[in-house]
């Protein structure tokens, strides 16, 4: 360390300011989830990529290469989120990828990090909103008589939901786990209408027209395996956003890597359910080009009479995401702003003790991309207009595909970095698992370079960076303070539960106490 005074000093490239208790008094949240409550809060997340999304794989590979980049994904997953419950374990704080990547990386390592879960939580939401948004027009024109244009659903979805999740984080548990239930009935409903209606049929799955010298079951061949990857992520994403609540939980070091395990379980049997029914039902050409295929599903069975009441269904696992990802894009930016590399002002909590003012910036930003795709869409319907949602989504999976391999690099380098660091819970995979996990990751970066349909998504977030990191390395650089994930960093893995600890420990160690 260097440059000690009273108010500041320099560590690893980067100037910590003294903050105070009273700053963190500002900036607190309660505990309030156990492990169902973590459960309900991951399955939340994730569980509107079984209702439309993943679908576009089967376009590019078929159902085929489909199922073979669900099977990658599922091995990626275990790979990852082991590793990341061995990390979660050891830093019981909101930080999650970033904090895991400071304490491996430093500050620039922690802050690229972070930033790729902010692009893709906050872009996530996006989605959501945008197909939450067609989805409630359709159900309030036919039910009702009324429509409303894309933007006033927009402000409706997002101000409704900012004001669930600024209510208290006991209210957004609860919310996790009814609509969790209740989408996982909807999928097991469908299921049981698709086998026992006789509407699901095997040879429906290979309806694609194989490509010449291709077979039916890979009818474009192996490479668009590639390019279907990022979309067998919908079945998954969202659900390692589970470290983010860590200082919610009430026993994070052993609730977080159990509620992942069963997260991941309940996720895979309804990623299966959904990828084998709803295909084998509408047809693995019409699933691949469905905008609603669990909606086109169950129109197969009953008809289009009841096409209100479907949509509705359907509405529910998006709006259970919509809660799970906006108190992710929350968690995130809080712990961030709360140790400087975002405005401060950002990890202001309030009387309920929620990040109101981050869930409130996100949902601003979200806002204004979607009006943007609104305006591409009304200028250029035929160009960037016609996949103007896609390229958002692609944001969300790149920003995701960049957070996981910097976090499976971060596990390795804390292994051997951090040899002798408390860890209540270990990766059973360890380094090897992780080791597979990053390759994984890396062929999914290599499918978006590969495939041109994602070039504005690399761009779009390429823009970002450069503002991100220009703002940290000419101001927020200078402005840290020691939070709990910078101290755990600095210490070396000493200090590490905050909220037993105190959230000022190292201010005495790191700064002259005559200054106080």
């Amino acid at each position: 360390m260097s440059e000690q005074s009273n108010e500041s000093r320099k560590v690893a490239g980067a100037t910590y300011t003294r903050a105070g208790s009273e700053y963190f008094e500002k900036r607190t949240l309660k505990r309030s989830a156990g492990v169902w409550g973590l459960w309900g809060l991951a399955v939340a997340a994730v569980i509107s990529g079984d209702f439309s999304g993943w679908n576009f794989g089967i376009d590019f590979a078929g159902f085929g290469g489909m199922l073979i980049a669900f099977a990658i994904l599922v091995l990626m997953y275990y790979g990852m989120i082991f590793a990341i419950g061995e990390m979660a374990a050891m830093m019981p704080h909101t930080g999650g990828a970033y904090s895991f990547a400071r304490s491996a990386m430093g500050p620039w390592g922690g802050l690229v990090t972070g930033a790729a879960e902010t692009i893709e939580y906050v872009a996530t939401t996006a989605v959501i909103v945008y197909f939450s948004a067609s989805y409630a027009n359709g159900i309030t024109s036919e039910l009702l008589g009324l429509e409303l244009p894309g933007w006033a659903w927009y402000l409706i979805l997002y101000i409704v939901f900012i004001a669930l999740n600024s209510a208290g984080a006991a209210i957004s548990f609860r919310f996790a786990i009814v609509v969790s239930i209740i989408s996982i009935g909807i999928i097991l409903v469908f299921s049981a209408m698709a086998i026992f209606s006789g509407a699901f049929s095997w040879d429906a799955l290979w309806d694609i027209a194989p490509d010449p010298g291709q077979t039916e079951f890979l009818p474009h061949g192996v490479l668009p395996i590639l390019f279907a990857l990022p979309f067998a992520m919908w079945f998954f994403l969202g659900i390692e956003e589970l470290p983010l609540a860590a200082e919610e939980s009430h026993n994070p070091t052993r609730d977080i890597p159990k509620a992942g395990f069963w997260a991941r379980g309940t996720l895979i049997v309804t990623g299966l359910l959904v990828l084998f029914l709803n295909t084998g039902v509408i047809g693995a050409e019409a699933t691949g080009t469905a905008g609603e295929p669990l909606l086109d599903g169950f129109r197969a069975i009953v008809g289009d009479q009841l096409a209100a009441v479907l949509a509705l269904f359907a509405l529910i696992g998006l709006l259970a995401s919509l809660q799970g990802i906006m108190f992710a894009y929350g968690r995130n930016m809080y712990s961030l702003s709360r140790a400087g590399y975002y405005p401060r002002f950002l990890s202001l909590t309030g009387k309920r003790q929620t990040p109101w003012v981050a869930l409130v910036v996100g949902a601003a930003i979200g806002f204004v991309a979607l009006i943007v795709l609104d305006v591409l869409a009304a200028v250029d319907a035929e160009g960037a207009g016609s996949v103007a949602g896609a390229i958002v989504l692609n944001i969300a999976v790149w920003g995701a595909v960049l957070a996981y391999g910097l976090q499976l690099v971060s596990f390795m380098i804390l292994r051997k970095k951090y040899p002798n660091v408390d860890r209540p819970y270990r990766s059973p995979w360890g380094i090897p698992g992780a080791a597979v996990a990053l390759v994984i990751a890396a062929l999914i970066f290599v499918g978006f370079l590969l495939n041109p349909t994602f070039g504005p998504a690399i761009v779009a977030i390429a823009i970002v960076y450069v503002v991100i990191l220009l703002g940290f390395g000419l101001f927020f650089r200078h402005r840290l303070v020691l939070s709990p994930e910078e101290e755990y960093a600095i210490s070396g893995g000493t200090h590490g539960d905050p909220q037993a600890e105190g959230y000022d420990a190292m201010e005495g160690e790191v700064f002259d106490d005559s200054g106080r």
